[in-house]
């Protein structure tokens, strides 16, 4: 096993039971196996879906528990068998919920299948705002499971690039970390137009990752039929749905052509039994790609390619100060909706610098008091 210098405890933020408290305490620095990678995390991103697990117990096998799903870091360890990355190199993965590979501690473990090199034009901070919304848009757009997905070719098949050129596809919500992912993916699959409910602000934006159309979403949803039938003329046959509440799915299904269509959520599908059709069905992705074996080793198999080649691009990032204890606080304003957040903290125990990303993301660099260098957070 190669390894670098690595402690054997560190410093992590448990949940301690069932919708309880968060307290920062020492978790050993776990070992890796075969096939696996040990990383020093030095961003990890907080999504919405975080407090949701708290909230509702959910996802989580055992307690005290640490979650934490989006990672960017540096190996410093690789199990036998590893070929694909090596100490010193800097990787994003996803954590599983945990304790060994979770991403809300110093260090954590991962699947070697599924981690990926990213370029040395993105930072820690950019890279850990990717994984959880690449596996959620491409196992939502591309797995074979038609519970979970639209099961498209995907763009790294052969003659999959392009191959839906000319076909209209509704993003949901553009501007979140699951839909820009979906916006980039949709522009490498050929879809046009590709059209996404965004807020005004974000238009450029979104804009630069290939959307080609924008509607606002603080339009009504009832005029949403109107506004795509405004940009196309063509079926529209799939609908991704990355802010999935029960308005927006029953938007979105109805917006799909009558003859039939997908779509895909990121949540529990909302729209009663009753209002469903013969020929429309719903699909929704499990976005872990560990979970979903050899698929998710396709997409991390890309990943790098698509990053070096600019085809897929992260979300952006800004600082701000603060401390890893203050993570809760920064849940909560999540939880509440906030979008473009910026939260100052005062120096705790870890301390911490935080920002905002887009739309559904704000975010934290912790400074582990063990480690020389930052081990940055991610909140998104």
């Amino acid at each position: 096993m190669a390894t670098a210098s690595i402690p054997t405890t560190q410093q992590a933020l448990w949940l301690k039971s069932a919708k309880g408290a968060w307290v920062i305490e020492p978790n050993a620095v776990p070992k890796p196996e075969k096939g696996e990678v040990l990383t020093r995390i030095e961003s990890s991103a907080l999504n919405p879906v975080d407090w949701k697990i708290h909230d509702y117990d959910f996802g989580v096998s055992e307690y005290p528990a640490i979650i934490g799903q989006d990672i960017a870091g540096v190996v410093v360890a690789v199990g036998e068998g590893v070929e694909n990355v090596k100490v010193g190199d800097r990787v994003l993965h996803q954590g599983v919920l945990n304790k060994r590979q979770a991403g809300f501690q110093q260090y954590t473990i991962v699947p070697a299948g599924v981690v990926a090199k990213f370029p040395a034009s993105l930072s820690f901070d950019e890279a850990s705002t990717l994984p959880v919304g690449v596996a959620t848009a491409t196992v939502g757009l591309y797995s074979s499971n038609a519970v979970q997905s639209a099961t498209l070719v995907a763009p790294w098949k052969t003659d999959g690039r392009g191959k839906y050129a000319d076909q209209p596809i509704l993003i949901l919500g553009g501007s979140s970390a699951v839909g820009q992912s979906v916006i980039q993916f949709a522009k490498l699959s050929g879809f046009s137009p590709i059209i996404t409910t965004v807020s005004p602000r974000n238009n450029d934006f979104v804009t630069s990752l290939g959307a080609t159309h924008t509607i606002d979403r603080n339009e009504p949803l009832s005029s949403l039929s109107a506004s795509v039938k405004a940009i196309t003329t063509k079926p529209l046959t799939l609908v991704f749905d990355a802010v999935a509440t029960a308005e927006t799915q029953i938007a979105g299904y109805e917006v799909l052509h009558n003859e039939g269509g997908v779509l895909v959520v990121v949540l529990v599908a909302n729209v009663p039994e009753a209002d469903q059709v013969p020929g429309k069905r719903i699909a929704a992705p499990y976005g872990s790609a560990p979970h979903h074996g050899a698929f998710g080793e396709e997409v991390y198999a890309h990943l790098s390619a698509y990053l070096e080649s600019g085809d897929v691009k992260p979300n952006q990032v800004d600082y701000v100060a603060g401390g890893l204890g203050s993570i809760p606080d920064a849940l909560d304003k999540l939880r509440k909706n906030k979008s473009l957040i910026k939260i100052k903290f005062a120096e705790a125990a870890v301390g911490v610098e935080t920002s905002r990303t887009t739309y559904d993301q704000t975010t934290v660099r912790v400074k582990a008091p063990m480690n020389e260098k930052f081990a940055k957070v991610i909140i998104a």
